[in-house]
């Protein structure tokens, strides 16, 4: 482009404002006709791409459209990074921007306008990030990082690239020395590298201050530093998943009863609901210097950050009391040892009678699996284990009973699994006799609930099975179909000539990828940023698989990319 002057932008501005009757000027789309849904695009730069020996101080942009001047600001990336703000100097459509302080000799600098700017009147966001180089030096460093951000909103997500050194890296309080960021798909590049060994974050910067934030930014590390010789010139799929940076315990925030043998907990965040137990908590009157646990714990219809306790000792109200608890975790494994808040004690009386609130399938379902079915239920409220086990009856429609399996998730949940398989298309009935069970107050119905079910045969499930393609074996690989509706997991051992085979599935959409279980855990071991810790090296099939029913994807070919 030919280089426009700081004087010429200038006179270009007057020469609009001397013609604004006749609307040079007017910034406003004329009225009527339809929106504007035309994202801006960068239509002119100053230096050109790849421009060498390269010594001015600014830099300049010409938009296709007016855009917002503050999301022009927080959408700029240079790399290496500079300390301080660069200055912006605008008129009309063009920006100049100023670099705030000397560039370094023979460096290749990298400029990147993010997704974050929109037009001025309709908000529309850029579709794709723009970038172009330029160097202070005679050549143009052409080494690349190439690959995706995974995530349920992977735009505009940041890539922190640091040379390694040899020196600790922190992105909590350094800067990257390379910048990059991710398109409407996950997308990105890095480009402009030397040669050399880098560390790349992916970091959804809240801030846009170019610095990780704990408990703030949600990250992904890499599976391994990646280094680029004199003849390399691509790195290609370094992706990344990302994960919340959450180290801190869940903290007890509140406890409040509801009534008189119900405490609500308030956490401060979400909490492992599979290891709740009574014995985890226990109530303590400071005023007699008693302590006790409670009769029930239960996660309930609560929400997520919530739970219940359910007691059937008296509390006084005019006794200071306390409600202490220990060993719980959050839903990244983080402990909670010896928390407690004061309780709020109620007088008011307990008087909803116990019953079934939930169940999975629903009560009459025509559309359970005869093999393997596991039908969960919860109750209202706590109950006995011991007593519900006795009060149970499972059988099919003609009377023949059907042996099971009773495992509880808290003391208000369960599921119930037959011992053997179930029959194709047929009925079957389990009773809970409500009239022996009864909660901390002592309500109860006089009434026996009935689940009633059909089982399919499992001509509408579908399934896909194929071969994994280049992956190393010694490293444990396992493949993982993943519900985009559900957001449900179903995961498979590779065998040794890379075979999979996923059956009895549901239709519907469906994510299919894989990962190295370097510790055998069975689960994606997301690392950490400081002290670093390397994630799990993963691939994913390129097409989301549209499953089927009664028809299944097979011979499916899937290439561990690396």
């Amino acid at each position: 482009m030919v280089k426009k002057s700081k004087e010429q932008l200038t006179n270009t501005a007057l020469i609009c404002f001397g013609l604004f009757l006749s609307g040079c000027a007017n910034q406003l789309p004329p009225g009527g006709g339809d929106i504007d849904r035309i994202p801006p695009e960068i239509a002119e730069v100053y230096p050109p791409d790849e421009t060498i020996n390269f010594n001015d101080k600014y830099f300049e942009l010409g938009f296709s459209e007016f855009v917002d001047k503050r999301s022009v600001k927080d959408a700029i990336f240079i790399s290496p990074a500079f300390d301080g703000e660069p200055e912006l100097d605008w008129s009309g459509r063009y920006v100049r921007i100023y670099f705030p302080s000397k560039l370094r000799d023979s460096t290749t600098y990298i400029v990147t306008i993010g997704t974050d700017v929109v037009d001025h009147n309709n908000k529309n966001r850029m579709a794709e990030s723009f970038t172009f180089a330029f160097s202070t030096g005679d050549k143009i460093d052409r080494k690349m990082i190439t690959g995706r951000v995974y995530d349920e909103k992977p735009e505009g997500v940041m890539l922190f690239a640091y040379k390694v050194t040899g020196n600790e890296i922190n992105p909590s309080d350094t800067k990257p020395d390379y910048i990059s960021q991710t398109g409407l798909n996950g997308q990105y590049r890095l480009a402009g590298l030397a040669a050399g060994s880098y560390r790349v974050f992916a970091i959804q910067d809240e801030f846009r201050d170019l610095l990780y934030q704990l408990e703030q930014d949600k990250y992904g590390a890499p599976y391994k530093d990646v280094y680029l010789s004199e003849e390399d010139t691509l790195f290609a799929e370094l992706n990344f998943f990302l994960t919340p940076g959450d180290t801190s315990a869940p903290v007890l925030q509140s406890a409040v009863m509801t009534d008189q043998n119900h405490i609500l907990l308030n956490f401060s965040e979400p909490i492992d609901s599979t290891i709740i137990r009574s014995n985890n908590f226990w109530i303590m009157d400071s005023t007699s210097n008693q302590k006790f646990n409670p009769l029930y714990a239960y996660k309930g219809n609560t929400k997520p950050h919530e739970l219940v306790l359910s007691t059937n000792r008296e509390i006084k109200a005019e006794n200071k009391m306390y409600v202490f608890v220990d060993s719980l975790k959050d839903k990244r494994g983080n402990l909670n040892k010896n928390n407690f808040a004061a309780l709020t004690v109620s007088d008011l009386p307990d008087t909803i009678k116990l019953d079934i609130s939930k169940t999975i399938p629903v009560n009459n379902s025509d559309r359970v699996d005869f093999l393997n079915p596991k039908i969960f239920f919860q109750f209202n409220d706590g109950i006995d284990s011991l007593e519900l086990k006795k009060n149970i009856s499972f059988s099919d429609t003609g009377g023949t009973n059907i042996s099971y399996h009773v495992n509880f998730l808290d003391d208000a949940s369960f599921i119930i699994e037959p011992a053997a398989r179930l029959y194709p298309l047929n009925h079957y009935v389990i009773q809970i006799n409500l009239s022996n069970l009864q909660d901390a107050a002592g309500n109860k119905i006089d009434s026996v609930y009935k689940f009633k079910f059909k089982t399919i045969s499992g001509l509408d499930f579908t399934g896909v099975s194929g071969t994994l393609l280049d992956f190393d074996e010694e490293k444990n690989p396992l493949i993982v179909l993943e519900s985009i509706a559900e957001k449900r997991q179903f995961k498979q051992k590779i065998s040794s000539k890379g075979k999979f085979n996923f059956e009895r599935m549901d239709a519907g959409k469906y994510l299919l990828w894989t990962f190295y279980d370097k510790d055998s855990s069975g689960v994606f071991d997301y690392g950490w940023v400081n002290p670093y810790k390397p994630s799990s090296q993963f691939s994913v099939y390129p097409d989301t698989l549209d499953l089927r029913p009664r028809w299944s994807v097979t011979d499916l070919k899937f290439r561990f990319d690396r």
